[in-house]
């Protein structure tokens, strides 16, 4: 599963996250493979990370704009 950052949803990226774990955990990846999943393990937690934060933005500017009417 190689997605481009801008292609994976949140669902996606937790999938792939515990896919790259399970291999680890399971001692599935050699020294060279090791180095590119734990690069990408990083971009998914950051692309997690702001999808995460940006709902939070929105949810709170919907739970201000309810409190407004």
């Amino acid at each position: 599963m190689n997605m481009s950052k801008k292609n994976v949803s949140y669902k996606e990226a937790i999938t792939e996250i515990e896919e790259i774990l399970r291999q680890l955990e399971n001692n599935e990846l050699d020294v060279d493979e090791l180095s590119e999943k734990v690069k990408r393990v990083s971009l998914l937690v950051t692309l997690c990370k702001e999808k995460l934060h940006n709902t939070e933005e929105e949810i709170d500017r919907i739970l201000k704009d309810m409190d407004n009417r």
